[in-house]
């Protein structure tokens, strides 16, 4: 049971979110972190626990929300150092751990200094990559309750506690249309990392139009980026760009795709582009980084490359995949039951339930 309140396995926990300042729960657009955060907090609720949610004052959940910022930073333009607005997140859910049974942290470095400084059970999950200068001796004490999101990203710190929980999306995929379409679909960030130059490339090579649903750069790094590099390139091919959209034109869009682009560059974490272009039987051409072989069935789901020219290559191999199949799978393997059923078990670890 727990110590603190003396809940058996079973029984309703008090449990705080703790989300980043930068995106509302759940994000009106761009914001993977914050969707997941509104996931969990969605479907705790649903099961009987009491959640508080700490994020952005026009954040969207149901239970208690305690804003950490008026308004989600990044939407609003805000450019600078948001150190300040993790570290006033930081101090107040440590104001009000008293009542709560257990944090649950989705703020990256921030999360181990609210493990350390709790006296309450923390759950950390990390949402990026963990092989970055700040992360080098971050996890050397180790630690409980540690997530990682893939194997993957939990693999370059071996000797910390993992957990290893994939992200679940709640999915309401439009009906499956009759063939492929035509374009390619991008989604996501326009940023070197993401590999939106190779997915051009592709489009290039194939001769196929790509459609483009991508935030509207803000920080001043990105506009530097945008106009210094993406936009000589958006020439070289046919390229449409459609800003960032609703939930449901993004998945009218991926769902009408020939495949959905994933030519990161870096090791992606996880992939919820993938996830959900997969749950709307939409084939993936990903590179091989990061999680994507974890989560991405290659010759079933899609297919897997090293460069531009071998994902083209692929291009005439997606009629012959089972677009029924893709989703039945998909919609199984990254159910959000399935994903707070793992949290649940977690918890109830950590609280000796």
């Amino acid at each position: 049971m727990s110590a603190r309140t003396g809940r058996g396995a079973g029984q309703p926990l008090r449990i705080a979110q703790v989300a980043p300042p930068l995106e509302a729960v759940p994000p009106i657009g761009y914001g993977g972190t914050e969707r997941i955060v509104g996931e969990l907090v969605r479907e705790l609720d649903r099961r009987g626990h009491q959640v508080t949610t700490f994020a952005s004052g026009d954040s969207r959940v149901p239970g208690r929300l305690v804003p950490t910022v008026p308004r989600a930073l990044r939407p609003i333009g805000f450019g600078d150092d948001p150190t300040s607005s993790f570290r006033r997140t930081v101090e107040l859910v440590l104001e009000q751990q008293d009542g709560f049974d257990l944090i649950h942290a989705h703020v990256d470095p921030w999360s181990l200094e609210l493990a350390r400084r709790a006296r309450i059970p923390v759950v950390s999950t990390f949402h990026r990559r963990l092989d970055l200068p700040w992360a080098r001796d971050a996890f050397h004490d180790g630690g409980r309750g540690l997530v990682a999101v893939s194997r993957d990203q939990a693999r370059v710190h071996p000797t910390a506690d993992w957990t290893v929980i994939h992200h679940g999306l709640t999915f309401h995929p439009p009906p499956l249309a009759e063939a492929l379409g035509e374009d390619f679909c991008f989604v996501g960030r326009m940023a070197p990392e993401k590999g939106f130059l190779d997915a051009i490339e592709i489009a290039r090579l194939t001769g196929r139009r790509l459609m483009v649903a991508a935030k509207t750069p803000t920080l001043a790094i990105e506009i530097e980026y945008h106009d210094a590099v993406i936009a000589p390139a958006l020439d070289r091919a046919d390229v449409t760009i459609l800003g960032e959209l609703s939930e449901a034109d993004r998945d009218a869009l991926v769902a009408g795709s020939r495949a959905s682009l994933v030519p990161s560059a870096g090791p992606e974490p996880f992939g919820l582009v993938v996830i959900e272009a997969l749950a709307c039987g939409t084939p993936v051409l990903a590179r091989r980084a990061g999680a994507i072989p974890e989560i991405l069935r290659d010759g079933i789901d899609g297919f897997i490359g090293d460069d531009a020219q071998q994902l083209a290559f692929f291009d005439a191999r997606l009629d012959g995949l089972d677009r029924a199949a893709i989703q039945a799978a998909a919609l199984e393997r990254f159910d959000v039951g399935r994903m707070v059923d793992a949290y649940e078990a977690l918890y109830a670890r950590l609280l000796g339930t």
